[in-house]
């Protein structure tokens, strides 16, 4: 007789994937992303397949038609906007059959409402007429104070009721990017920028250094920052991303922070500043008697030449400064967040940009142009046909690195689960409705420096309207900044 030992202990990854297993779940639907990577790592050794979707919400469609056949399905999302994307198909997977008259076939209306107050600042819903003025007022007013959506719901019958017009119903944004620009020029410091302020301040400002990157950038920078005795903050956003993970906030005993509602000097912080703060500060401001502060000298300006064999391939280290000379004032710049995001820091915008901006504004005026991953393309394609449809003047770079580099980078480098399947970009124009001329004659690819060249100078591509895609090949596992250092160590980890 042969005497099997059971371990004291198993992971839970290998205790979950193995119940799944044992339920007759072959197949796992979901999205990869930075915070289920390490869980994607059991699945197959569990002898379970991962069916990579491309976004969320067809995920939870899918694993719901699985089980329907099945019995049971599983559905992985990551953390935060995974779920909420993916919320509607697991609704519909619910409700067992179909949404009835948008319910969830319970007679219960208040399940949205619900949910949507998990992920809102204010709620109201618009039952009685001579409240709904009042209610509307209140929580656009938070919205605008907050930055953060908010929701109303509109009963089907409510939306012709007559509702009294007398009420104020203004309310205004904070908006201060005009007072940090003044500020900024009355003083004449020294200032930088993180990558998410980095269309705040004008460009052209002649004391604006660029981006803080800390030790990733200048050290004749991170020495200056080093030895300074103030250090004003101006809506500080501290996210890993931000921040470089976290290493570039400063000290906060040099630190005067001005955020919403707050300023906080050193470690003592003053609560419920009302939102003309900055506005006061500069009218009281006495310009005369402001020290003058001497800069550092400034690293060489890193040229838009790229300066490596035009013949070469094309590289995350070199080769973003390319679109320098393509932006123009107006420009809506986009770069997902992926390699793209890290690229993005070496752009210089010229003044009236914008980074992370939206093509439905103003689309007769603004141009916008994404860099966007050829895996994270896959998670929003459909809207190409959008941008067709409503004719907006987009560019759009296809970065085909062969799969979630950016994932790759922080984990599963070799790993399955990071690869996506292969697309033919140079077809997405017909495919998604644009005319056969515009498509043929809009749609470049690029793997040399020199080919890049030639796309740029083209007229067309520079000057013309509408759609226009140019998929950029670079390597498989070409990152830089935060990214190569978790490269680096996953590839020492790998040899030890």
């Amino acid at each position: 007789m042969t005497i099997t030992q059971v371990p004291a202990t198993v992971k839970l990854s290998e205790y979950l994937f193995t119940r799944l297993h044992r339920l007759g779940i072959r197949s796992v639907f979901g999205v990869r992303g930075d915070y289920n990577l390490r869980l994607l790592d059991f699945v197959e050794p569990a002898g379970l397949h991962w069916v990579g979707n491309c976004n969320e919400l067809n995920a939870a469609y899918a694993a719901d038609g699985y089980a329907r056949i099945n019995g049971f399905s599983a559905l992985i999302t990551t953390f935060g906007a995974g779920r909420l994307s993916a919320i509607n198909g697991i609704a519909g997977a619910f409700t067992e059959r179909a949404k009835l008259h948008h319910t969830l076939a319970d007679g219960d209306y208040r399940h949205f409402a619900t949910i949507a107050s998990h992920v809102t600042r204010a709620q109201t819903n618009l039952i009685d007429s001579q409240t709904v003025p009042e209610q509307i007022d209140e929580v656009l007013k938070q919205a605008m104070i907050h930055s953060q959506p908010v929701y109303i719901e509109v009963p089907d019958d409510m939306a012709d009721v007559g509702v009294r017009a007398t009420v104020d119903g203004e309310c205004r944004a904070l908006g201060i990017v005009q007072q940090v620009n003044d500020l900024i020029t009355a003083t004449g410091w020294p200032t930088w920028t993180t990558i998410f302020g980095k269309d705040i301040v004008d460009g052209e400002l002649p004391n604006l250094y660029g981006n803080y990157t800390g030790s990733l950038g200048s050290d004749i920078y991170k020495t200056y920052f080093g030895s300074a005795d103030l250090i004003i903050s101006l809506g500080p956003h501290h996210t890993d991303t931000d921040t470089a993970g976290f290493s570039l906030i400063p000290p906060e005993f040099v630190t005067i922070s001005i955020s919403k509602n707050i300023v906080q000097i050193s470690d003592k912080m003053h609560r419920d500043i009302s939102n003309g703060f900055l506005t006061r500060l500069l009218e009281a401001l006495d310009v005369k008697r402001i020290p003058k502060v001497e800069g550092p000298p400034r690293s060489p300006a890193a040229s838009d030449q790229v300066d490596h064999d035009p013949q070469g391939p094309l590289i995350q280290k070199s080769s973003w400064r390319f679109a320098n000379r393509l932006f123009r004032t107006g420009d809506l710049i986009l770069t997902e967040t992926g390699t793209a995001s890290h690229g993005g820091r070496h752009f210089k915008l010229p003044s009236a940009s914008r980074l992370f901006g939206a093509s439905e504004v103003e689309p007769e005026t603004h141009r916008a142009i994404l860099f966007i991953g050829d895996g994270s393309l896959q998670m929003s394609v459909q809207e190409i046909s959008t941008i067709i449809k409503e004719n907006l003047n987009v560019i759009i770079f296809v970065i085909n690195n062969d799969g979630y580099t950016i994932e790759r980078a922080i984990h599963g480098r070799k790993q399955g689960y990071n690869d996506i399947a292969v697309w033919r970009h140079r077809y997405a124009l017909q495919f998604f409705g644009a005319d056969e001329k515009h498509a043929t004659e809009n749609c470049f690819t690029a793997s040399t420096h020199s080919e890049l060249e030639s796309v740029l100078a083209i007229d067309r591509f520079q000057q013309g309207k509408g759609l226009r895609i140019v998929e950029v090949y670079m390597g498989r596992e070409d990152v830089q900044g935060v990214l190569l250092g978790l490269l680096e160590k996953q590839i020492a980890e790998e040899d030890s």
